[in-house]
């Protein structure tokens, strides 16, 4: 019989790529959004439910089947609003785990971010202490402090992973690698800082295959943190995008760093690379280079 999987947030980059990865396998595949995907986003296999999680009597009513697993992605990307932000990352995550804590599931995977732990010096591991310095870091720990305490409670059976920076194609344009293509190819010029900032970058298809690796352990109530494990100066990572389009105007230290930006921020990953004998494989040149290949071949406005 094959497990079902609801993936929150199924309609997003990582969501797309998470489902992606698992269809035409054993499993039925549900998405929950609050919009239905673009067509670039849009796979047969899945049964996209509309709704949102903030509203929990409204998507109650609409999730009725028996879920072997649910991924938790769902919130929006927008954070500038701090009561929109807590309720989109706390109270949907909330939501979702107030739903299923009683239900028989054999994993609820609740994504979170290393901006839970704020501006601690890098590599970040798991056992240090979280200071988060903005609103989606502190929505983040809340939901998985909310889900610690329920797994706990409840012997429910969650997994935390605290996610870098993930990059790779369909991502929208909003986030560092895909503006930088996009202003290369265009040969644009566009506005950077001065490109010090250390960051962890790791391509999607490390994370999917992460992903299904989860699915089929019994490792649960533990946090990981995932990333590729080997940071790279922000004015490297432009560069390496520039030298492989041939085009492009960078305007280093033309913006300030924001207020809440954190300088260094990057993982040990030793705790996932044991618990699910995982570890990321494609290097961040192989990655921009897939990543370039399908930006190059979108039609770009």
């Amino acid at each position: 019989m094959k497990e079902k999987i609801l993936v929150a947030g199924g309609t997003g980059f990582i969501g797309y790529h998470i489902l992606n990865s698992l269809s035409h396998k054993k499993f039925t595949l549900h998405s929950i959004s609050t919009k239905i995907p673009i067509s670039a986003r849009r796979i047969n296999d899945v049964k996209y439910i509309i709704c949102d999680v903030i509203k929990k009597n409204s998507f109650s009513k609409k999730i009725n089947y028996n879920y072997d697993h649910v991924i938790n992605l769902s919130g929006y990307v927008d954070h500038s609003n701090k009561i929109q932000t807590m309720k989109s990352h706390f109270d949907g995550a909330k939501n979702l785990i107030n739903f299923f804590k009683k239900k028989k599931i054999k994993s609820f995977i609740q994504i979170g971010s290393c901006l839970e732990y704020g501006d601690i010096k890098s590599p970040q591991r798991e056992s240090n202490l979280c200071k988060p310095k903005g609103n989606y870091g502190l929505a983040k720990l809340k939901a998985s402090k909310y889900i610690k305490k329920i797994g706990k409670k409840f012997n429910f059976p969650y997994v935390i992973l605290r996610l870098y920076q993930i990059y790779g194609p369909n991502q929208n344009y909003d986030r560092l690698v895909p503006f930088v293509i996009k202003s290369c190819l265009k040969n644009d010029e566009f506005a950077c800082s001065e490109g010090s900032q250390l960051r962890d970058f790791m391509y999607v298809d490390d994370l999917t295959r992460l992903i299904k690796t989860i699915l089929k352990k019994k490792i649960r109530q533990k946090t990981f943190n995932v990333g590729y494990g080997k940071p790279l100066p922000v004015k490297s990572v432009i560069n390496t995008i520039l030298n492989e389009i041939k085009y492009g105007k960078p305007e280093f230290n033309s913006i300030k760093m924001r207020k809440d930006e954190v300088k260094n921020l990057y993982p040990d990953i030793s705790r996932v690379k044991m618990a699910f004998k995982w570890k990321p494989k494609i290097d961040f040149k192989k990655g921009i280079r897939k990543t370039i290949f399908f930006y190059k071949n979108k039609k770009i406005n």
